[in-house]
């Protein structure tokens, strides 16, 4: 047997995060190699052989024990820490040394190798103490492992089994068992530049290899998470290289694995109320990157649920990047609405995200570009029967009817704000064909949505009532909690619907306005309730824009009142 068998002998250690193929729910063995994958050591010479076979004799019997040690047994306190963490250190600095002392002999260095790994699977154990995470701290352990990343030799796979001893370190729940051992971690961890480092190493990697994959997988999961401890962190690791990483391997030709599924959703996670990272991904061509992948769901629906998964977080990162302006215009020019119109189209399983896509494109006074050229590559013929008609397809996944109506309502609503002349005119004429069926429709869903928002109103007003009997105070918080329970029991769908009512009904075609008006009577509405809905709506709008926008949509909507 040669040393490089004898490196890739691999002791099961025990179970840890799963990374699979068709499921990330079942289990994989922990992987902590006791030599991984070494260089394969040069012919020797024939005197040598004696104490060659010596050393391999030494080495397979030393992993055979490894099998056999219970290390759980052994009690862990701050003394057992501080010795692990004094022998990991003398370990590295002697393979260090050996690495120097003889670079193109691997032999020489290989049982160093073997402790050095053997100490860094031993300081598994650490994980299950957070409170004493300080220690790695103040012992320069930290450091140290985080050198270990750039590791000379790939093939030794000591960077891989550093980023396994951090995923461990950083798992979210032991992180959240001792807050201030996870803290001291963090800052250490992120004041030596870990995510930069994690990258490079991640280049250096062969994802052809199992153990190389599981690397990038555990990386991956330990940036994670980080993000999920620490939001704050995510603009930083964007730019430590990151993003750049997770675009070039997103459009990697390589068949679709766990990697490319996990990459999705770090790439979801970064963008997530964050205008930075949506900026640096557009200026990064992201945008295009993410309507190339999504182009493969236009006309085939995803072969299994993982890579359904995978589509719908590359749909929300794309959401998430439309809500800075700047990108509106790079998915415009990207052919982004070209390809949504296809997927609405289509009916496949990608239309359900197209349709919220493209309200993300058309929102706003920033989505007027985008409204002109959706009318331009003939988009109301899309849209309308999806208006007209809520498919039953949708809830087969997992999408309800007021989420499709809210979407489909918004986009309406959006291009009667942006459009001018001539593609107004043509949206205009939309509502006016087929004896107005367009408009009694509309009104169809203004009293499915008053219905539920007035039931939705009577329960809030008794939960009041009881508050006030029992001498509460309803005070703002609890007011703005009230009002989002509204939106959410179908107030934001009835404001729409409301909106698009009073904008027709502005529009100079008397045939819209009486129509309106004529089935507002035959069904018991009021004028006077369309008013106070649009009124408060008014009140709230602007979230998050400019004093002087909010001043001016609101001056806008009532003066449109005015003539309804």
């Amino acid at each position: 047997m040669d040393v490089g068998e004898l490196l890739n002998y691999q002791p099961d250690r025990g179970a840890k995060r799963p990374r699979d193929e068709g499921s990330r729910e079942e289990s994989r063995s922990r992987q902590k190699t006791a030599g991984r994958d070494a260089r394969r050591a040069p012919v020797r010479s024939e005197a040598d052989g004696e104490e060659q076979t010596a050393d391999r004799e030494k080495i397979l019997e030393r992993l055979m024990d490894q099998d056999t040690e219970d290390p759980e047994g052994e009690l862990v306190d701050e003394s057992t820490v501080k010795k692990m963490i004094l022998t990991f250190e003398k370990r590295s600095y002697k393979n260090q040394e050996l690495r120097i002392k003889f670079p193109d002999n691997p032999e020489k260095f290989m049982e160093a190798e073997l402790d050095l790994n053997d100490i860094i699977q031993e300081m598994h154990v650490i994980a299950t103490i957070p409170e004493l995470y300080h220690l790695l701290v103040e012992l320069n352990a930290v450091h140290s492992l985080l050198g270990l990343l750039s590791h000379d030799n790939t093939e030794s796979h000591i960077s891989i089994a550093v980023v396994d001893l951090l995923q461990e370190l950083t798992d979210i729940d032991t992180l959240h068992e001792s807050e201030e051992g996870a803290e001291v971690l963090i800052d250490a961890l992120l004041e030596g530049q870990v995510v930069a480092l994690m990258v490079q190493n991640m280049e250096r990697l062969d994802e052809t290899v199992k153990e190389e994959a599981d690397g990038v997988y555990n990386t991956l999961a330990v940036i994670e998470n980080m993000a999920e401890f620490r939001p704050g962190l995510c603009t930083e690791a964007a730019q430590q290289g990151l993003m750049q990483w997770l675009l070039k391997r997103i459009k990697a030709k390589m068949p679709f694995d766990a990697n490319k599924l996990y990459c999705s959703e770090i790439l979801a996670i970064l963008l997530q109320n964050n205008d930075k990272t949506r900026e640096l991904l557009g200026e990064m061509d992201g945008i295009d990157v993410l309507l190339q992948q999504l182009s493969v769901f236009k006309r085939h629906n995803p072969a299994t649920a993982e890579e359904q998964e995978m589509m719908e977080n590359l749909f929300d990162a794309l959401c998430s990047c439309l809500m800075l302006p700047a990108n509106r215009d790079r998915f415009l020019r990207g052919e982004g609405l070209q390809l949504m119109n296809l997927m609405l189209r289509e009916k496949k399983m990608s239309r359900v995200s197209a349709l919220k896509v493209l309200d993300y494109g058309v929102i706003g006074p920033e989505g007027s570009d985008n409204c002109h050229k959706f009318v331009d590559i003939l988009g109301l013929r899309t849209i309308f029967p999806l208006f007209m008609k809520t498919p039953k397809k949708m809830k087969k996944v997992g999408v309800s009817d007021k989420e499709h109506e809210e979407h489909v309502c918004s986009i309406i609503a959006s291009m009667l704000r942006n459009l001018k002349g001539q593609q107004r005119s043509r949206l205009l004429s939309k509502f006016t064909e087929n004896d107005c069926e367009k408009v009694d429709r509309l009104m169809e869903l203004h009293f499915k949505y008053l219905e539920a928002v007035q039931l939705a109103d009577k329960r809030i007003e008794g939960e009041k009532h009881d508050m006030v009997r029992r001498g509460e105070i309803i005070d703002d918080a609890m007011d703005d909690e009230f009002y989002l329970r509204r939106l959410d029991a179908g107030l934001f769908v009835l404001q729409l619907v409301c909106y698009i009512m009073v904008e027709i009904c502005n529009a100079g075609v008397p045939q819209l306005q009486q129509r309106v008006h004529q089935i507002l009577n035959l069904r018991g509405g009021s004028v006077k309730i369309v008013r106070h809905i649009m009124r408060e709506y008014a009140e709230n709008i602007g979230d998050g824009k400019s004093e002087e926008f909010k001043e001016s949509e609101q001056k806008r909507i009532l003066e449109l009142l005015e003539n309804f």
